[in-house]
């Protein structure tokens, strides 16, 4: 911050961010309700851990969920290629505010906030530091989202943070394009929805219906069916396309 003014760091993240088309996230607002961090992973049909083995040691361990899924929704839902994506990063909007890593994050814990396309932005790799560790930088993207989607996170532990961005006044860094009421507008770097994403939208809720009748013992089933609850999904529904 000795050598840039918030406003230009806000100015850069305004130029180069991208974000999913609201339409998108209306179609299909969870892509991965089987994942959170930190989750277990299995294969076989969620019938057998999946386990990292220290080559060194020799010793197992059952693998856990990062940030896979999330990146996986985020480059889905914008219509991207995994193999394109070099230097940038998947960055969670709402989340437990701690820049030193030091408390666990509930939020991305939760199924139901993890792989949200309103809760993730993609940016350049290197501007994910200034998400990190200035206050400011992430109330100016939650207000972003929460006005492009008409959503904002409600888990518990994002009541102060949610109150913050309700009496939010301080618009002179808040990069013009940006909404600052719901609907008012989009801001740059949206990636409009179209044939290709609707079409693998409809994979993944055809995935979804699928496992939750024949995917293994380890299938999440109780926390999915809880998760598309919350987002109002019918899993004996077809996708409205």
């Amino acid at each position: 911050m000795a050598e840039l003014s918030l406003e230009e760091v806000m100015r850069l993240i305004e130029r180069t961010a991208r974000w999913v088309d609201p339409q998108t996230f209306a179609l299909l607002p969870v892509w991965y309700p089987e994942y959170a961090r930190r989750v277990y992973f299995f294969k076989s049909n969620w019938s057998e851990p999946q386990m990292n083995t220290n080559r060194t040691t020799g010793n197992s361990v059952h693998k856990q969920e990062g940030n896979l899924y999330a990146n996986k929704a985020l480059t889905h839902a914008l219509g991207l290629r995994s193999d394109g994506r070099d230097g940038w990063t998947c960055c969670h909007l709402w989340g437990v505010d701690d820049a030193k890593y030091q408390v666990a994050n509930a939020v991305v814990q939760d199924r139901r906030f993890f792989s949200c396309v309103a809760n993730m932005v993609l940016l350049p790799t290197p501007l994910k530091a200034f998400t990190d560790t200035m206050p400011e930088v992430k109330s100016m993207l939650r207000i972003c989202a929460r006005n492009t989607y008409g959503w904002q996170c409600d888990h518990e532990t994002q009541t102060e943070s949610n109150e913050l961005l309700d009496g939010w006044s301080d618009w002179q860094d808040y990069p013009e394009s940006w909404p600052r009421k719901p609907g008012n507008s989009e801001p740059k770097g949206v990636m409009k929805i179209n044939a290709d994403i609707r079409k693998t939208a409809q994979r993944r809720w055809k995935a979804i219906q699928n496992d939750l009748q024949n995917a293994g013992p380890h299938y999440p089933r109780d926390e999915v069916l809880a998760t598309l609850d919350y987002w109002k999904m019918d899993p004996a529904k077809p996708l409205a396309l």
